[in-house]
């Protein structure tokens, strides 16, 4: 007679998923939260930066989920 045991797991079988899907929300709140910051800089900050108002308002036009 053959001998079956069962192995389970101590972990639940999605606990990195929601790990890795909480890194990514985050990552995407935080570019969201820059990109806000960058398109309410004055001129002087933007010249402060060494870029151009275009630059500014194509990094802050983008949307949270793009790099």
């Amino acid at each position: 007679m053959a001998d079956v045991s069962l192995h389970y797991r101590t972990q639940a079988p999605l606990a990195g998923t929601f790990e890795v899907l909480g890194q990514v929300l985050a990552t995407w709140r935080r570019r969201a939260s820059e990109r806000r910051e960058l398109a309410n800089l004055d001129a002087r900050a933007i010249r402060d930066l060494g870029l151009s108002s275009g630059q500014i308002q194509f990094e802050a036009s983008k949307p949270f989920w793009r790099r």
